[in-house]
């Protein structure tokens, strides 16, 4: 009898065998209904089904699974759960696994990468299928030994930048460029930079291409404030010492690294402050377009991701590794989406 049956109950514990000795058949008979259904002639089936209800047995998968060798669990470790973003990318995940039988475990590294070396540990010891990771460090080494183990990753959010992992991500040196161009159409010169910190890939290549719109236009200044995070309380931050410069030192322009940092100065300059007018005084623009980017007090224009779409591809990716025939990889592939100019009332200005 397989431990992977057990399962504890307030009398102790109810096996395989319980369940065979109630329904009156071998325990092969209850492993086939378990297992392979309709192997079983339709009375007996529901004699053992009667049985295991009426016994409160659970099969336990885990065990199960790691006897057979084979997960039916991803791994996803998220940058910051915080972030509606990413949450939404996970949700895209789960819809697109659970079309393939499987589950999709999110974990939260929140921007350390303490606990992103955590949950890689964690996820190695549950010989999760898969494994999706919007990475914070340098993490590719040890991704490579996983995979020499049997757990293929797939980068999410994240270029490879030539490592041999399959990647899905959106340009964000194209988002930067589209959001500080969009901001010197509305005639905005003086524009701020509001971001966390540069050793997050996204926040740099979003710098990246803001600094290269701003250098289009010799008339254009770029000012950078950098944040020790990406939440609203950095954003309401960044945008309360902008509020206590005199007005002609003020940017009339913001694009802030991500939305969440946007309601923070959108909060800042129009509810805590009260002092600046959006977009009159200062055009504001964010980066993801979560969904309540439209809701608040003066709708945010934003850079669109397509984040659910995002988290679908990484699941197909990572079924491209993991269905590969042995001895004959999948070579990888990266899928990079474009950006989205959404436009609100944040940047609107009368002509």
């Amino acid at each position: 009898m397989s431990a992977c049956h057990n399962v504890r109950m307030a009398g102790g514990q109810v096996s395989i065998k319980d369940v065979a000795e109630r329904a009156g058949v071998a325990l092969g008979t209850v492993s086939n209904v378990l297992n392979r259904p309709e192997k079983v002639a339709e009375p007996t089936r529901a004699r053992v089904l009667a049985a295991i209800e009426q016994l409160g047995f659970v099969r336990n998968d885990a065990a199960r699974q790691l006897k057979a060798g084979k997960s039916t669990s991803v791994g996803f470790i998220l940058l910051d759960v915080r972030n509606p973003f990413f949450t939404d990318v996970g949700r895209g995940a789960e819809q697109q696994a659970a079309k393939h039988g499987l589950s999709v475990l999110l974990a939260n590294s929140d921007d350390q990468p303490d606990r992103e070396h955590a949950y890689l540990d964690l996820f190695e010891q549950q010989r999760v299928r898969g494994l999706l990771v919007s990475p914070l460090g340098n993490v590719f080494d040890r991704l490579e030994r996983l995979r020499t183990h049997g757990i293929v990753t797939v980068l999410v959010d994240r270029v490879a930048d030539g490592r041999p992992f399959s990647s899905v991500s959106v340009d964000d040196v194209a988002g930067g460029h589209l959001a500080v161009t969009h901001l010197i159409e509305q005639g905005c010169r003086r524009i701020a930079f509001i971001g966390g910190p540069v050793t997050i890939r996204q926040v740099a290549d979003r710098l990246f291409g803001a600094n290269k719109a701003a250098a289009e236009h010799p008339d254009v200044e770029l000012e950078v404030l950098l944040k020790d995070g990406l939440t609203v309380q950095h954003g309401r931050a960044a945008a309360d010492a902008i509020v206590q410069r005199p007005p002609g030192r003020r940017p009339d322009g913001v694009f802030c690294a991500n939305d969440l940092l946007a309601v923070g100065a959108l909060q800042s300059f129009t509810m805590l402050n009260g002092r600046i007018d959006v977009p009159g005084d200062i055009a504001l623009i964010g980066y993801d377009d979560i969904d309540f980017a439209s809701a608040t007090v003066v709708p945010l224009s934003s850079i669109r991701q397509p984040s659910v779409l995002m988290g679908r591809t990484a699941i197909d990716l990572l079924l491209e590794q993991i269905e590969a025939e042995p001895g004959n990889p999948v070579e990888p592939r990266s899928v990079v989406f474009q950006p989205e100019l959404i436009v609100r009332d944040s940047t609107r200005r009368l002509a």
